[in-house]
């Protein structure tokens, strides 16, 4: 720890110290002096900062290197070489093991195509480059995990995810943005571009990492698809757009209404689990589409949709937000009630 500088460099406050006879202007010259003195020596005796320059960089990095929070992910996006095939591979088999122990022995995986822009798709592939990230609908956090054992691309997390014991872990090794999802100052902005940047680097380099962007910004129960937030397409950018489907005959993997711990449980209790995973062809924007992201999410979201068989759906999450609440009122009010039962 940095001890505070006395004596030598900070300029004495006693009138006799300094000179009772010394006028205003001879106290202001010396106060300048001696600012610049205390300025200009770190640089030249190369000491340690100020512990206020301490405090502060230690709370940027607590909180995620900044108002982007890319600090803590940009080892593992930086990442080259057999360094970078190590963290892939063992965090692609490690994921693949998660899904195995929560009963998803087999993924069923589907290739869309389109015969007839095939040869487009092609040409364009190979001019146009590789895409710069993965949209995909939201149903589970199994999603995630998916996505962890096909591709192990890097995605935007809430900012308390890097804190937890392991999950902060691999989170950080693939290379997340953290964000404070209630924050929407100037920190939303630094997040929208640092994730917009992050999308053109993968899209220009080929050995970064594609992002992973749930474009709903919430769950849904798998048969519906939310309006697309613009933030995977402000980059302007080809996407990679991936379909998932639980089909189920008891528990839904969906996690939705029930906490975290109870919805693991009750998933763990069902020993086999189904996932359909549809690919489809990269999405390359058209000029237009890329002058416009609203335009641009729009008609990846209805691809998606038609593709999917998915149900298009104008609620969000502010709607959910809103029935979570009535929900969590209901059962408050139907809890005393059921003890009055019991206790009668």
């Amino acid at each position: 720890m940095a001890l505070p500088l006395h004596d030598a460099t900070s300029s004495p406050s006693d009138p006799d110290v300094r000179g009772g006879g010394m006028s205003a202007v001879g106290e202001e010259e010396e106060e300048e002096e001696e600012e610049e003195r205390l300025a200009a020596k770190p640089l030249l005796s190369g000491s340690a900062p100020s512990p206020y320059a301490e405090t502060k960089e230690s709370e940027e990095e607590r909180e995620g290197g900044g108002a982007a929070g890319e600090g803590e992910g940009e080892g593992y996006a930086r990442l080259e070489g057999w360094r970078r095939e190590g963290v892939v591979r063992c965090g692609r088999a490690l994921a693949r093991a998660m899904l195995f122990v929560f009963g998803f022995y087999w993924i069923r995986e589907y290739d869309c195509r389109f015969p007839d822009a095939e040869d487009e798709h092609q040409e364009q592939s190979k001019e146009l480059g590789r895409p710069g990230a993965v949209v995909s609908n939201h149903v589970s956090y199994v999603d995630i995990l998916y996505h962890m054992s096909s591709s192990f691309p890097s995605f935007v997390a809430k900012r308390s995810v890097a804190r937890l014991p392991m999950v902060g872990l691999i989170s950080k090794c693939l290379g997340c943005i953290f964000v404070q999802r209630e924050s929407k100052t100037a920190d939303f902005k630094g997040v929208s571009g640092a994730v917009t940047e992050r999308i053109q680097r993968a899209h220009q380099q080929k050995n970064s990492p594609m992002m992973l962007l749930f474009p709903e910004g919430t769950t849904t129960n798998g048969d519906y698809l939310l309006p697309f937030k613009t933030g995977a397409f402000l980059a302007k950018a080809p996407v990679k757009p991936v379909i998932l489907r639980y089909p189920y005959k008891r528990f839904s993997p969906a996690w939705d209404t029930m906490s975290g711990a109870r919805h693991v449980f009750l998933l763990l209790c069902q020993f086999v689990n189904n996932l359909e995973v549809i690919h489809l062809p990269v999405y390359y924007p058209s000029e237009q589409e890329k002058e416009d992201p609203k335009l641009y999410a729009n008609n990846v979201r209805k691809l998606m949709a038609v593709e999917g068989n998915l149900i298009l759906s104008d609620l969000g999450l502010a709607e959910k937000r809103v029935y979570h609440a009535a929900l969590n009122v209901y059962r408050a009010i139907s809890k005393p009630s059921s003890k009055q039962d019991r206790v009668r």
